[in-house]
């Protein structure tokens, strides 16, 4: 550029078509395809604090951001703390789901909220992933556990219940604190690495409750509508929860090694920071 500038009588050659962005199609096109940075709600957006930079919301969207972090962090503590208590009252740690029903359903429904935070803009990710990740939850609170009393005894809830605990206590944490640009080393750690055994875990607590249900869903014919009627349409719940199952197939592979790419970027990026410094 300083050449170009320096060199009179000379025409200034045209400016690339990325040169207002900064950015080589290459890198927008990386970029797009990487969308908020989290395949799996890794970032939702505000994990990233040059996304931040770039398209950080207002001080006002930042202020609700934070409180609504803190009251979800807190929130899912509340679980934590409930599912201790009711091991150390019962010596068991079976049938814990019903100490913490309520908190977990309230939470969990929370997150729906995330969904209206990319469509009105005020995080900066994928409306359709977003909504496809947090309702994945909620049916299974919802559709499954709570729908199919049977299997509230199963350990398998247990299982995804501890897992999306862990998870979601260092997820909102990190947000809170991204949004703050205070992002302590060890939140940033646990964020990107303990998903390793927490994801599998949640996904297997997740799968082995659906099986369990499908016998009584069956039984029952639980939301399924049988032909004839007059809307002339049939809906199979049982069906639709095995078709459930096999989704995880092509998902789960494709979203856990995509966090792992993120977290060998992230925290190599953490490593050259500090040695910088």
């Amino acid at each position: 550029m300083a050449a170009a500038a320096g060199a009179p009588g000379r025409s200034r050659p045209a400016a690339p078509p990325y040169a207002k962005s900064g950015r080589r199609p290459r890198e927008r096109r990386n970029m797009a395809a990487s969308g908020s940075g989290g395949g799996s709600r890794a970032d939702n957006g505000y994990g990233s604090q040059q996304s931040r930079r770039r398209k950080g919301p207002g001080a006002l969207a930042t202020a609700y951001l934070v409180i609504y972090n803190v009251v979800m962090t807190a929130g899912w503590l509340v679980i934590a703390v409930g599912l201790v208590r009711a091991y150390l009252a019962k010596g068991s740690y079976h049938s814990l789901y019903y100490s913490i029903e309520k908190p977990l359903k309230f939470f969990q429904t929370g997150a729906l909220l995330e969904i209206l935070h990319c469509a009105f803009g005020i995080v900066p990710s994928s409306v359709v992933l977003t909504a496809f990740q947090v309702m994945s939850r909620v049916f299974l609170t919802w559709a499954v556990t709570h729908s199919v009393k049977e299997v509230q005894t199963e350990d398998s809830v247990l299982l995804f219940v501890v897992a999306w605990t862990i998870t979601e206590i260092i997820r909102y944490s990190f947000y809170t604190f991204s949004l703050l640009n205070h992002l302590p080393y060890l939140i940033k750690w646990a964020r990107y690495t303990l998903f390793i055994i927490l994801y599998p875990m949640g996904v297997s607590g997740e799968l082995l409750t659906i099986y369990a249900a499908l016998p009584f869903v069956r039984q029952s014919g639980l939301y399924s509508i049988s032909l004839p009627n007059k809307y002339n349409f049939s809906f199979d719940y049982y069906t639709f929860l095995i078709l459930v199952m096999i989704s995880y197939i092509p998902i789960f592979p494709q979203l856990y090694f995509h966090m792992l790419h993120q977290r060998r970027k992230v925290l190599s990026h953490t490593e050259e920071h500090k040695k910088s410094e």
